[in-house]
């Protein structure tokens, strides 16, 4: 199996279009066409990883963090990231960068936090905007089910945990054939009433070139009539953060407690105390305090993430208790995440989960 085609099963479960704009995922060197003889999963992709990936005949990271995200315009070795890179491709290993697509997923980096708490009715925290989209096309009554059918293979129709959505209304359309025509129904110069269903389905944005191509291939119409629409409504299924709530309220200092407990930690900083019990619980992995006005307004009561800077600890108003766990820490458990969904997906070549450190931040206790 090349890794190209290694990169298109992972996308299928985890789409890179489903990453923020400013980041930079996907393949980042190595040649596509390369047969893979090995995957390793990491967090970071450093010079230490890269060689744990020489020892175990991997040809291909799989990381989270890009290890290339802006203004390299040389390869010298000069610094951390270029001497991992060049190694990399002077070993022929292939490095592959997941990052936000798996912050914005469902089943991603915030889901396995919420899952090592014991949250409940977990939801996203920030939905993504803007990325649905709706297509009404209109098509012979007599064709409607091999159109949808199509719709449907090309990813259209998917609403949270379900798919085949769709919703048909049946009337009449009207058109005339024209010179040069070559019409399925019907003759040149003279309308045409025809008996039609208007089939309309949402999906995601990024989808759109590929339903448009199904659809016209199982369309029988020589111009389809068609119309796409984009949407405003929120996708509650894809976005940053999550939140969700424990069975019964505990109290802060037991609650942090459970989080040292839980993510091994040494320190946690945190707001002043609010004297509530904390049951409602936001988290967003990485750096995430742009995510304490969401947790706010979702009334958490607690909100976990990293990188919370001074004036930051201020928003939390009496109401909420703000709670920085560290920017690794807040994402340790995605490389076991990776690699169960690669191990499920690959059973043809080895698959390692990287055991070299690359977290830079220690402690002094």
């Amino acid at each position: 199996m090349t890794i190209s085609e290694v990169i298109s099963k992972i996308e299928n479960r985890i789409p890179l279009q489903q990453a923020e704009d400013f980041d930079n995922v996907g393949l980042l060197c190595g040649a596509p066409e390369r047969n893979v003889s090995g995957i390793l999963v990491c967090h970071d992709a450093l010079e230490n990883v890269v060689d744990e990936a020489i020892q175990k005949n991997c040809n291909l990271i799989v990381c989270f963090h890009p290890i290339i995200f802006s203004g390299l315009k040389s390869l010298t070795g000069k610094n951390y990231v270029e001497r991992a890179v060049l190694k990399a491709i002077e070993n022929k290993i292939a490095i592959y960068a997941i990052h936000t697509a798996f912050d914005n997923d469902l089943f991603g980096v915030n889901y396995g936090i919420c899952s090592h708490l014991g949250l409940k009715d977990m939801k996203i925290l920030q939905p993504k905007k803007n990325n649905l989209q709706q297509l009404t096309v209109f098509v012979p009554k007599e064709h409607s089910s091999q159109v949808k059918e199509a719709l449907f293979s090309a990813g259209a129709g998917n609403i949270g945990f379900y798919d085949e959505c769709s919703f048909t209304l049946n009337g009449k359309g009207t058109f005339r054939p024209m010179e040069g025509s070559i019409p399925f129904s019907g003759q040149q110069n003279i309308r045409e009433n025809a008996d039609e269903d208007m089939i309309s389905v949402i999906f995601e944005g990024y989808k759109l070139r590929g339903l448009i191509s199904a659809m016209k291939s199982a369309h029988p119409y020589e111009e389809v009539a068609y119309q796409v629409y984009q949407l405003e409504n929120e996708n509650q299924h894809s976005g940053l953060g999550m939140y969700g709530d424990f069975e019964e309220g505990i109290d802060e200092q037991d609650f942090l407690r459970l989080v040292k407990e839980k993510f091994d930690l040494e320190v946690i900083k945190h707001s002043d105390f609010n004297h509530k019990k904390i049951k409602r619980v936001g988290v967003l992995g990485g750096s995430g305090a742009s995510g304490i006005k969401s947790a706010l307004s979702r009334k958490c009561d607690a909100y976990l993430t990293g990188d919370i800077k001074y004036h930051d600890y201020f928003l939390a108003e009496s109401k909420m208790l703000i709670c920085d766990i560290g920017h690794y820490e807040s994402e340790q458990f995605v490389t076991q995440q990776l690699f169960e969904i690669l191990s499920q997906k690959f059973s043809t070549f080895a698959i390692s989960k990287s055991i070299e450190k690359t977290n830079p931040v220690n402690y002094f206790i």
